[in-house]
This record gives structure tokens, sequence and C-alpha cells, in this order.
């Protein structure tokens, strides 16, 4: 479904990202791991097409998007999470979740601006649509709740709702359950299973290692910008150069345990 090839992302004399490559499968949950400063945001923002590649290219179904602007990655079925929160605090959930859905809207600005039946009657469907996504990640009785209001582990349940609202095909999650507790974590990592579950594949950012290794199919290791690993969860415990360089020598032991 995706395809790195080569990619490398230069910010004037500083590398964030050095000849990287991987490939990601349909119906697969893929985590992107790696220290802080290891390049993973600056990844996301390339495939995402906020950044193009200093250099490489980017393929998905067969169409490289590298280049392409942000809304037609997302209208190709690319839609993503942020690790610092993107949501409209003046807006109801359910609003914010009803902006994700506008690449599927058919009603043009004229039309809208002039609240023609048909306008209406897209945004009813609109509106049953994304209340949808909303009971999806729980949030049912905060349907009509200020996003300003919401707590930070509703507020990441509002983020998924609204990327799942772009109906993608390749999810993108920034470090989906930063801030959230032990409890929060555990409903998190159950929420993406059930995304998968669904058809639609994801690539994951995070730190939390209880939750990429209980969760994703294969994981990509990254340090200081380049891939050093690459493999099952398993894999990448045992592998020498990703316990040197990020999870610590208590993973070491307990595998071995």
């Amino acid at each position: 479904m995706l395809r790195v090839e080569n990619v490398t992302q230069s910010f004037g004399g500083i590398v964030a990202n050095k000849d990287i490559s991987f490939q990601i499968v349909e119906n697969s949950i893929v985590g992107l791991i790696g220290p802080n400063g290891a390049g993973k945001s600056t990844l996301f923002n390339v495939i995402s097409a906020i950044y193009k590649p200093t250099k490489g290219k980017i393929m998905f179904n067969g169409k490289r998007i590298d280049g392409l602007p942000p809304y037609r990655i997302a209208t190709l079925g690319i839609s993503r999470t942020f690790q610092n929160l993107q949501v409209f605090r003046n807006m109801s959930v359910i609003e914010n979740v009803m902006v994700g859905y506008h690449t599927n809207s058919k009603t043009g600005m004229i039309q809208s601006a002039l609240r023609l039946p048909r306008v209406l009657k897209e945004e009813e469907d609109v509106y049953t649509k994304c209340l949808q996504f909303v009971k999806f990640v729980g949030l049912e009785n905060d349907i009509e709740i200020l996003a300003g209001n919401l707590p930070l582990g509703k507020l990441r349940l509002l983020e998924l709702a609204r990327a799942l609202a772009v109906k993608p095909k390749l999810l993108l999650l920034d470090e989906i359950a930063a801030g959230l507790n032990h409890n929060e974590t555990k409903k998190m990592s159950g929420l993406i299973k059930s995304i998968k579950d669904k058809g639609i594949t994801v690539l994951v950012v995070e730190h939390d290692m209880d939750l990429v290794m209980g969760i994703c199919d294969s994981i990509i290791v990254l340090n200081q910008g380049e891939k050093i690993a690459e493999g099952t969860p398993y894999e990448i415990q045992q592998d020498e150069a990703v316990i040197k360089a990020y999870l610590g020598e208590e993973v070491k032991e307990s595998v071995a345990n």
C-alpha cells in the first residue's frame, strides 16, 4: 500500500531523515519507534505532504504522492492525527468530526453560501455519518460539548474520530497515546485493533512500548534519522542495535526471562 524509497529530509545542514526505505502492506498495523529526535514525526510530515522530501519518493497504491499538496493526500485516502493536538476548541465534538468529513462532501462553496435545500440535506447526512465515528471512539455523551472543555484523553479520541471521518485507507497516528493513563491507553489499543478490523491500515508513532508491542504486526526503528531495524515485535525486542539505541537493557532481560 505504502512504499517509502530512499527518503532524505534535510533542513539546511540538519538531516532529519537519511535514506529511509520501507513498505507497508494493506490491512496491517505498523509501528514507527525511536528515541526523541530520531526523525519519526518528520517522516510522518513527509508522508502526509507537510514536507516535500529533499530526496527519494513515496508511493501510495501505485501512485507517487511526494510533492502533492496535503489536501490531495487526504482525498487519496491518507489521514492523520498530531502529536500536538490540532482540534478546533471553539467547536463542538460533532462539528470537529464533521470538518474531517469535508473531503467527502459534494456541494460547492456557492451552494453552501446560498443554503440550498441540497446543502441542508447533505449536512443532515454528514451529521448522521459523523455521529457513527463519535460513537465508535466512545464520545457519544459529549457530542455537543466544546472541544476546549474536554480533558486530554477525550481530545485524543476526538482527533482519532476526525481522522476516521476522512474515510482513510491509511491512518497515521502520531503519539496517539501521549499523556494517557493506563486505562485510556488500553482503550486506545483496542480501538486501533478495531480500526484494522475495519480494513484500515495503520502506521503509528508511539513511545509506549506496551502499546506498540501489543498491537503492531511489524515495527520500524529509527535512530538519528536513519532506519536501524525492521521486523516483528519479537524480532525488534531482541535486536541488539535497537536495545542499545532505544529500548534499554531491561527489555533484553525480560526477553531472556
